[in-house]
């Protein structure tokens, strides 16, 4: 299983509304506001990269009020 870690800068006034809408998401495993350039941070887990897409193009910034993603993908060392 692999972890990614997304930036989530959302329209003016719709944090809460994206907030609730990841919850919905299987993949999405904690959702966090955030305070900054971006106004939400969200783990996904996934087990390939065809899945980590699917999550984050077909759902995640398919949600209205989403503005911009930013994907930061853990590795182990």
């Amino acid at each position: 299983m692999s972890t990614a870690w997304i930036l989530i800068q959302t329209e003016l006034g719709k944090e809460k509304d994206v907030y609730l809408r990841l919850l919905d998401i299987p993949a999405v495993s904690e959702t966090h506001v955030a305070y900054g350039e971006f106004d939400l941070v969200t783990r996904i887990d996934f087990s390939d990269e065809k899945e980590m897409s699917k999550t984050l193009i077909g759902e995640m910034r398919s949600i209205e009020g989403v503005r911009r993603t930013e994907t930061l993908i853990a590795l182990e060392v």
